[in-house]
This record gives structure tokens, C-alpha cells and sequence, in this order.
């Protein structure tokens, strides 16, 4: 009996405060669809990282004419004195493999990479620096290389690819955490909805609460309605971004972006399975948490 009372309170307050209890819904929902993609975006930060730098090269650029340096453009010599250097045995420890690109290769490979912009118009073969590209066994050794090659006859400049991976993923990573500090700001705002929400509601059931405390009826009693109404309009909003999120990473990432850009690894269905029950846990909690504080400061009025 006491069950259902329960869950007859419910039912009143939810169609009671209709309008308030969609608008919970509607900013759970979107802060937790925030909330998920910015974990997604973090996993699939993280899995470009394994993915690219295992395989960041470290070039060796060779200097060209147009370069200042000391020596002048590198020579048939100086590139035969950087491939010994390569595989002496204080460098090949640390080298899985390296190949050499002379201007010819080096300028095709600049046309396909820049074809249709007007920048592949304005450069010569000449202009192409010949070039040592090096795959390290790990690639946290590549200032060993930098250090040793660095200054050498002919030798222009010494880059880890790492370099320019660091800053495509500071962007993705700024990207993440605006994700997640419009999250947070959601959630702030969910939270003060359904504090709103419940002492609204109970302000409309304050007659019904009055006969409650007359007749013996605990707090716990009283509160536990309340409660649940906060919860389940928080566990909807859960649901519905749980569904979108499955449904992006389905449709949209796999089916889409995965069938257009081949070279990215990019998170799938496994990942989305862990980030929904996340969602979840996190609706239900701060909405069981707020409800109850509402709850128990107007009780206490």
C-alpha cells in the first residue's frame, strides 16, 4: 500500500508540473550529450595519439640553394656523411628504418599533397629540400637524433613530425574542454531546474503534505515522491542522450566519417558502450541529489 501511495504521488506530480519536468528533461539531455561527446572526443584524442606517434617519422632536411646554410646546398658527400651517421652504431640502435628523398621525389609528392592550390604554382623542384625521413623504434627518442645530426655539414634542420601532431591536438583538446565547460554549465542549470522543479511541486502538494505530517507520515515518506520525480525526469534526459550518442557514433562517425577519412582510427560502438552507462549514472545521481536537498530544506520551512 505504502509502495503504491508512492508512486501515486508520482504520477501527481509529474502531470502537475508537466511543463517544468520537460524542461528537465530537455537540459539534461542536452548537458549530457555535451558530457558524452566530450569523453568520446578525449577517447578518440587518445587513440590518434597511440595511432600517430608510433608512427611519426623524424626528416632530416638536407639544405637547398635558397638556404643560408655555412656549407652551402648539400653535395653527393654530405648526404653520403648523414647516411653513414645513420647507420653508425650509435644511431642504428635506436632506428627501425629510414629512407632517403631526393628534390625530384620530394617535389611530386608536394604537387599531389597541394594539387588545386595555387601555392604548387609558385614552387620549383629546386626549392625542395632532399631529405632523410626516419622511423625510430620509439619515438621518444628522437631528441638523440636531433642532437646528433643537428649542425652537420648540409644538414638544414632536424624535425620531429611529433611537433606538428602536438598542435592539431592542443586544438582538438581546447575543443574537448569547451565541450566540457558548456557541460558543466548545463548541469548547473539542470541541477537548479529540478531544485525548482520539486519545491514547486511540493509547494502545489502543500495541503496533501499538511494531512502527511498530521496523520504520522516520516519524512522519508514525504520526500521519497519528490525524489522519484526528479530522478525520472533526469534518468529521460539520460536516455535520450544516450540514444544520440549511440546514434552519432553509428551513423555518423562509423558510417560516415570512418568510410571517408580511412587514415583515422576512429572511436566506434565499444567506446559508446562505456560512455552511456557514464551518462546515466550521472543524471540519476545529481538529480536524486538535488531533489533531495530541495526537498528536505522546504520540509524544513
Amino acid at each position: 500500500m505504502r509502495f503504491g501511495l508512492i508512486w501515486s504521488e508520482v504520477g501527481n506530480g509529474l502531470r502537475r508540473n508537466l511543463s517544468m519536468v520537460v524542461s528537465v528533461i530537455l537540459v539534461t539531455f542536452i548537458s549530457l550529450t555535451f558530457v558524452g561527446t566530450a569523453v568520446l572526443l578525449q577517447l578518440q584524442i587518445g587513440q590518434m595519439k597511440t595511432y600517430w606517434y608510433d608512427r611519426a617519422q623524424v626528416a632530416v632536411y638536407m639544405c637547398t640553394e635558397t638556404d643560408n646554410c655555412p656549407g652551402g646546398a648539400a653535395n653527393d658527400q654530405t648526404i653520403a656523411a648523414v647516411d653513414k651517421q645513420l647507420k653508425s652504431p650509435e644511431l642504428a640502435p635506436y632506428i627501425q628504418k629510414f629512407y632517403f628523398q631526393d628534390q625530384k621525389q620530394g617535389y611530386e609528392q608536394f604537387k599531389e599533397q597541394f594539387k588545386g592550390n595555387q601555392i604548387a604554382d609558385f614552387v620549383t623542384p629546386d626549392m625542395i629540400p632532399q631529405t632523410f625521413w626516419v622511423n625510430l623504434k620509439d619515438p621518444n627518442n628522437s631528441a638523440v637524433l636531433t642532437e646528433t645530426l643537428s649542425g652537420s655539414a648540409g644538414v638544414q634542420s632536424v624535425v620531429d613530425q611529433r611537433s606538428y601532431l602536438d598542435q592539431i591536438f592542443s586544438i582538438l583538446n581546447a575543443a574537448s574542454y569547451t565541450a566540457i565547460g558548456i557541460a558543466a554549465l548545463m548541469l548547473v542549470a539542470a541541477v537548479l531546474l529540478i531544485a525548482t522543479t520539486i519545491r514547486l511541486s511540493a509547494f502545489s502538494r502543500r495541503r496533501e503534505i499538511g494531512i502527511m505530517r498530521l496523520v504520522g507520515a516520516s519524512n522519508r515518506f514525504i520526500q521519497t515522491p519528490f525524489i522519484i520525480e526528479g530522478v525520472i525526469a533526469a534518468l529521460i534526459g539520460s536516455i535520450l542522450a544516450s540514444v544520440v550518442i549511440a546514434v552519432g557514433v553509428q551513423f555518423f562517425v562509423r558510417g560516415y566519417l570512418s568510410q571517408r577519412i580511412q587514415s583515422i582510427n576512429f572511436v566506434g560502438m565499444d567506446q559508446a558502450w562505456l560512455v552511456i552507462p557514464i551518462l546515466i549514472v550521472i543524471g540519476v545521481v545529481l538529480a536524486a541529489a538535488s531533489a533531495n536537498f530541495a526537498i528536505r530544506r522546504y520540509l524544513r520551512v
